[in-house]
């Protein structure tokens, strides 16, 4: 069995980090997924890849996929930049403004 460790990415509709600080391990599929013809749903006779388990620190992780005999990949988190303006928040609302505000 293969496993894919990782910690995921936060989601697009939002700026915070919520649930990007565990590790997750997320089995990968071993068979191709099927598009039934009758309902046109996409199936797969592969359990192992409804599993998602997380762990609080990447060595939790490896450790739990090196006791069960599991073979795992770990990707890395790409470090996010910091999102700072010289003026912050405060700067819209500034009173020596050079130009007109506007939406």
């Amino acid at each position: 069995m293969r496993a894919r460790i990782y910690r995921p990415a936060r989601t697009a509709m939002s700026s915070g980090t919520a649930k990007t600080k565990q590790w997750v391990l997320d089995y990968t599929n071993d068979t191709a997924r099927e598009v039934d013809p009758l309902m046109g749903w996409t199936s797969s006779s592969d359990t192992q890849a409804q599993v998602h388990l997380t762990f609080d620190t990447k060595e939790e992780a490896l450790d739990y996929a090196r006791d069960k005999g599991i073979d795992a990949i770990v990707q890395e988190p790409k470090p996010r930049k910091a999102n700072i303006r010289p003026g912050g928040y405060g700067e819209n609302f500034a009173t020596n403004r050079r130009g007109a505000w506007t939406h």
